[in-house]
């Protein structure tokens, strides 16, 4: 056991059940703990906060409250914003952890002396026979999230824990049950925290920003379709709400932003060999990489096979199979066949 790990652990606390599972589960290991929840949005929640300081004073756990806000929305909510405006589908989550969680909200867990810094999340880290250290899935095959770490250089993982790797959500939650214990947030958080209702549409137009307008909807022979509503509002491969009446089902395949134009197309115009990919986060020397690792583009997903080739922090995946185009702003995760994250990328 290494001397940051013989210290005090900070854990990362919403207020949301999954936190609490992952400061219990150090608890019940005999681990000195300290909670810290980061304030990140504009608006603070004052009763979860009360409840959660509430909840920490009966675990008998320091509680520090870290004000990120102003941080928060230069870091992850106005890039999610200028993404979506320049025609892109950003995942606001993967930035959140790169920048917030284990960036600076990591940092602050080493000023106030913790050895590292754990989470609520349903992944898994550490030693690896291979690699030395790896990222991996987690148990849980519906919940595991290191597709959202990915993008979280190596140097900052390996300060991280995830108490909950080998547990399955629902054990989790029963495990604070059989406790006792409340969290102050839902059972289940929305998708993006930030955003009220899972529609971005609503939070863009909330802020201001300058949105573009309607447009022309076209295939890609240029055939009028119909009209689209902004393109902001639409994300490659979308099927639903696009308004249009036509003698098949319609995807998003493109956005002529220039020209303010929608492109739509049959599904099967979606399959395409594969993308390119920027800001690569290499977790693993590619040295080591299989010669076809999987590959997953969309939290939702199943992994694919496929090649791909690094150059600098540039990567170019080709499927093995056609697959659904990915959409541009998205995260790209490789991994090899056990599971273990080998690097992670914005696909372009």
């Amino acid at each position: 056991m290494t001397e940051a790990e013989k210290g005090a652990l900070a854990v990362a606390v919403s207020g949301g059940g999954d936190s609490l599972a992952a400061l219990l589960a150090l608890r019940d290991a005999g681990r000195e703990v300290l909670a810290l929840h980061g304030r990140f949005l504009p608006a603070p929640d004052e009763r979860s906060e009360a409840e959660l300081a509430v909840a920490c004073a009966g675990l008998g756990v320091p509680l520090h409250v870290v004000d990120l806000r102003r941080e928060f929305e230069s870091l992850v909510a106005a890039p999610f914003a200028a993404e979506y405006l320049c025609g892109r589908t950003p995942n606001p989550c993967a930035r959140c952890n790169a920048a917030m969680k284990f960036g600076l909200l990591l940092d602050r867990a080493l000023a106030l002396g913790a050895g590292a810094l754990a989470t609520g999340h349903f992944a898994a880290a550490g030693a690896h026979p291979a690699y030395g250290w790896a990222l991996s899935r987690g148990a849980d095959p519906v919940k595991d999230q290191s597709y959202f770490l990915s993008l979280v250089p190596r140097e900052r993982l390996m300060l991280a824990r995830f108490p909950l790797a080998a547990r399955t959500k629902s054990a989790a939650r029963a495990g604070l049950a059989a406790r006792g214990v409340v969290p102050p947030l839902p059972e289940e958080s929305q998708e993006i925290c930030f955003v009220p209702g899972d529609d971005y549409r609503a939070f863009l137009a909330a802020r201001g920003e300058a949105l573009p307008g309607p447009g022309e909807a076209r295939l890609p022979d240029g055939t009028l379709v119909g009209r689209h509503q902004g393109l902001w509002r639409s994300t490659i491969g979308q099927r639903r709400g696009l308004g249009l009446s036509w003698r098949e089902p319609l995807y998003v395949l493109d956005k002529d932003m220039a020209r303010n134009i929608l492109v739509v197309a049959p599904r099967e115009a979606l399959l395409g060999g594969g993308f390119e990919a920027a800001e690569a986060n290499v977790l693993v020397d590619p040295a080591l990489w299989p010669d076809e690792p999987l590959v997953q583009t969309r939290y939702r997903e199943s992994a694919r096979p496929a090649r791909a080739e690094l150059s600098g922090g540039a990567l170019r995946v080709r499927f093995v199979e056609p697959h659904i185009r990915p959409a541009p702003g998205q995260v790209a995760a490789l991994y090899d066949a056990d599971g273990v994250v080998l690097a992670g990328a914005i696909i372009a």
